[in-house]
């Protein structure tokens, strides 16, 4: 088992004033940071790749769909861009030396129609995917498809969404993933739902059901470890907690003050009950 942070209780963009934040969660015991793709240059995150390499840290991406790269709108200008987009993550991710890209990359976050998802929706979606995973399989990496609570998107909601959805999709590279906070909104029995998603399951955030420090809230953390080992689930154990480092982000996902007294708590505490409900759940 690999145990992975988030960098976006930091920043969106992760550049070298960042360094004291990586070297920070590296000192703590983690193996893996998850680098979010919102900006920056390619030849910027192959960089960065170098560095985390010197510091043995391996690296996954996230990545979220705004404004004008919708691959479900009825414009098929935008949907193009989607695509380009994509394109564009993907690239990065080659660069920083990834391989799963993580994230609702299925449609616009914060979007709504004022209906459910149509069937027209649907079908534009497993194209888009379809093409998008053809580009990320030449380099050798995966989408991990985040299902995101119903506040924030409309698409794709459920972990029997999700995978219904990735089975119509039916492209190697193309995965899903489980989060905790989103199946503890969305969920009848968000712990059960990972037997749901376990055929498709590629990465998991960590993540408490105020999205601040893990093991602070109610998130039933014994259950769901015993159900990821019951699953066979050998990936990445991800923290994702937010805050208001960035204002987009927070502004869409609905974060208006701050969950924990400190990052430092998060990331400290955070690991220290990761490692201590995996061990438990194993015995």
């Amino acid at each position: 088992m690999k145990y992975g942070f988030n960098l976006l209780l930091w920043t969106g963009h992760v550049t070298d004033e960042h360094a004291p934040v990586l070297k920070a969660l590296k000192r703590t015991g983690y193996d893996s940071v998850e680098v979010p793709i919102f900006e920056g240059t390619i030849d910027s995150y192959a960089r960065l790749g170098e560095q985390l390499a010197k510091m043995d840290l391996d690296v996954t991406t996230v990545s979220v769909l705004g404004a004008g790269h919708d691959p479900l709108s009825d414009d098929k200008m935008e949907r193009q861009a989607a695509v380009e987009r994509t394109n564009w993550v993907i690239d990065c991710t080659k660069a920083l030396g990834g391989s799963i890209i993580a994230g609702p990359m299925h449609s616009e976050l914060g979007r709504f129609t004022g209906r459910g998802p149509t069937a027209d929706e649907r079908k534009r979606g497993i194209e888009f995917h379809r093409r998008a995973g053809d580009h990320a399989g030449k380099h050798g990496m995966s989408f991990a498809l985040e299902a995101v609570n119903r506040f924030e998107c409309y698409f794709l909601n459920t972990m029997d969404q999700l995978a219904s959805y990735l089975d119509e999709v039916d492209h190697p590279a193309i995965k899903g993933m489980y989060d905790t906070f989103h199946a503890n909104i969305e969920e009848k029995d968000p712990v059960a739902a990972i037997n749901t998603i376990k055929r498709h399951m590629i990465h998991v955030h960590i993540s408490e059901n105020d999205r601040g420090t893990p093991g602070k809230g109610h998130v039933p953390w014994g259950p769901t470890y015993k159900a990821l080992r019951a699953a066979e689930y050998d990936g990445r154990l991800t923290i994702e907690a937010f805050g208001r480092a960035v204002p987009a982000l927070a502004a869409a996902t609905r974060v208006w003050r701050d969950f924990s007294p400190n990052e430092e708590e998060v990331y400290e505490f955070g690991l220290k009950g990761m490692r201590q409900g995996w061990a438990e759940a194993g015995s």
